[in-house]
C-alpha cells in the first residue's frame, strides 16, 4: 500500500498525478504533516473494512494531541447531504485505487487551485460509499485549537474568498452531476397575500435569557417604522426570572407575550407558536433573545428589502460583538458568497444562510419550523430556496453577541459532531427533494 501526504486542498493536477502512480487496490492519503500514529493493527482495520464495503473512501475515528493533552476525536458518517466543503474526515484517507483513478480522469489539470480535494471526495461519493470506522485508529497533532465559534466562519472571511469560488464551483458541477442542480427559475410570490393587522413582527423566542432579554425586546420596541408593527416574545418554561423581565414592558400595547405548555417546543416550536398567533404580521423578522438590532432601522430595511426584491424571504448582515458590544473577529459577517443566480445551490455546501432572516409568512406557514433547537431556521431557508427567490441586505442590521452563556459560542467535540450531523440530514432531505423536483419538471 502506498502512502501520499497530499494538502487539504491540493490543485486538481495533485490528484490525478497521484492517480496516476497509484498501484494496488487501496491508497493512504495523509493530509498532515505532523506526526501520525497507528493503534495496533489500525491500518488493516481501515483496509478490512474497505474491503467488506466496497468503499470508494474509508476513514475513522482518531486520538487527537494537542500540546500535552490527548483527547478522543470522534467524526460523524457521511450522508449525501454531507456536502460541506469542511466535512471533517480526520486526516487519514483510504482510497480505493480504482474508484481514484475512475474519479481522476474527469478532472481537468487546470480546474482548481484549492479544492482539488474536495472535488475528489465528491466524485468518490458518487463511485461507491464513504465509509466511516467507528473506531479510534491513529493519533494525530492537532494545530488548529480555536474555538468551534471562531472557526465556523472560516468560509465567510474575505480572505478566503478565491478559496470559496472554487469550491463552490466544485460543489455546483456535483449538484448537476447527480441531478440536484436548479435553475435560476422561482416561483412569484404575492406579497399583498393575506389580510393582517400588522405589516411586520419581530420574533423572539427564549428560554432562561434573564440577562439579556430585557435588552433584546428594548431593541426591537425602539424601531422606527412607517408601518404598524409589534413584537411577539415566546417564552419556553422559563425558571430563572425571564419572565419577569418580558412582563416589564407589559403597558407598551405592542408586545405580544406567549407562554409556552409544558411539553417539548425548542426553538422551532418557539417560532410555530409565533407565526400562527393571529396578530403575527405579514413579515416575521427574528432577533435572537441574547442579540440586539444594530439601530432603529432594522425593520424598515427588513421590509422595504421584501417589496424591493420581491421575495419570500430575507436575510441581512450582522457583526459579532462582546457582551460589551464592541466588534470582535470576525467582525461583519454579510454572506456575500450568496449570488441570485446560484445562492440556493451553494446554500447545500455552506453551514448557515446568515442572520437575521426575516419571512413572508403565508409561506413560512406553508412548511413551518422544525420542532429543534439547532438548524431549525437552516432547514427552512433551505425549504424557502427550493422554490422562491431569497433577498439579502448587506449593511449591518444587527448585532450578534458573544458570551460565556452564547449557545454556540465554544461546543465540545460531541455537541459540535451533532449538530453538523443534525445539518448534513437536513441537506440530504432537500438533496433528494430537489432531485425529485428536477424529475418531476422532465
Amino acid at each position: 500500500m502506498q502512502t501520499f501526504n497530499i494538502s487539504p486542498r491540493p490543485s486538481t493536477g495533485t490528484v490525478k498525478d497521484i492517480a496516476e502512480r497509484s498501484q494496488g487496490d487501496y491508497i493512504l492519503l495523509v493530509t498532515k504533516q505532523t506526526e501520525l500514529r497507528w493503534v495496533n493493527y489500525g491500518l488493516e482495520r481501515m483496509e478490512q473494512v474497505a474491503r467488506d464495503t466496497a468503499a470508494a473512501m474509508v476513514y475513522a475515528d482518531h486520538f487527537q494531541q494537542v500540546g500535552d493533552k490527548l483527547t478522543e476525536a470522534p467524526v460523524i458518517d457521511y450522508q449525501c447531504g454531507s456536502l460541506r466543503d469542511d466535512f471533517d474526515f480526520g486526516s487519514v484517507l483510504l482510497v480505493s485505487v480504482p474508484a481514484l483513478k475512475e474519479a481522476a480522469a474527469g478532472m481537468s489539470e487546470s480546474a482548481y487551485k484549492y479544492a482539488g480535494l474536495y472535488d475528489l471526495r465528491l466524485r468518490l461519493s458518487r463511485l461507491g460509499p464513504l465509509v466511516r470506522v467507528g473506531e479510534f485508529l491513529y493519533y494525530e497533532v492537532e494545530d488548529d485549537t480555536r474555538a468551534s465559534g471562531q472557526k465556523q466562519f472560516d468560509y465567510v472571511d474575505p480572505r478566503n474568498r478565491e478559496v470559496q469560488i472554487e469550491m463552490e464551483a466544485a460543489c455546483t458541477d456535483h449538484l448537476k452531476a447527480v441531478g440536484a442542480w436548479l435553475a435560476p427559475e422561482f416561483k412569484a410570490v404575492d406579497l399583498k397575500e393575506g389580510e393582517f393587522e400588522y405589516e411586520a413582527s419581530v420574533v423572539i423566542p427564549c428560554k432562561n435569557r434573564a440577562r439579556t432579554i430585557g435588552q433584546a425586546i428594548a431593541s426591537a420596541l425602539a424601531q422606527k417604522t412607517s408601518f404598524p408593527f409589534n413584537v411577539i416574545v415566546v417564552d419556553d418554561n422559563s425558571t430563572d426570572g425571564t419572565v419577569q423581565e418580558i412582563l416589564s414592558f407589559k403597558d407598551d400595547p405592542r408586545l405580544v407575550y406567549i407562554a409556552q405548555d409544558p411539553s417539548y417546543h425548542a426553538i422551532g416550536g418557539n417560532w410555530n407558536a409565533a407565526i400562527h398567533h393571529p396578530k403575527c404580521g405579514r413579515f416575521a423578522i427574528q432577533l435572537d433573545s441574547d442579540d440586539v438590532y444594530h439601530d432603529g432601522t432594522t425593520l424598515q430595511k427588513f421590509v422595504d428589502a421584501f417589496y424591493a426584491q420581491n421575495c419570500a424571504m430575507v436575510i441581512g448582515t450582522y457583526q459579532i460583538t462582546d457582551f460589551q458590544m464592541n466588534i470582535i473577529p470576525p467582525g461583519i459577517i454579510d454572506h456575500r458568497e450568496w449570488t441570485p443566480e446560484n445562492g440556493r445551490n451553494n446554500a447545500l455546501r455552506i453551514n448557515g444562510l446568515g442572520a437575521p432572516r426575516g419571512f413572508f409568512v403565508p409561506v413560512l406557514r406553508e412548511m413551518n419550523f422544525p420542532t429543534t433547537k439547532y438548524g431549525e431556521d437552516y432547514a427552512v431557508g433551505l425549504r424557502i430556496s427550493r422554490d422562491w427567490q431569497i433577498g439579502r441586505i448587506y449593511d449591518v442590521v444587527y448585532d450578534c453577541r458573544r458570551w460565556e452563556g452564547n449557545s454556540d459560542a465554544a461546543l465540545d467535540i460531541i455537541k459540535t459532531n451533532a449538530n453538523n450531523f443534525y445539518k448534513d440530514k437536513l441537506r440530504s432531505y432537500e438533496l433528494k427533494a430537489r432531485i425529485l423536483k428536477n424529475e418531476a419538471s422532465k
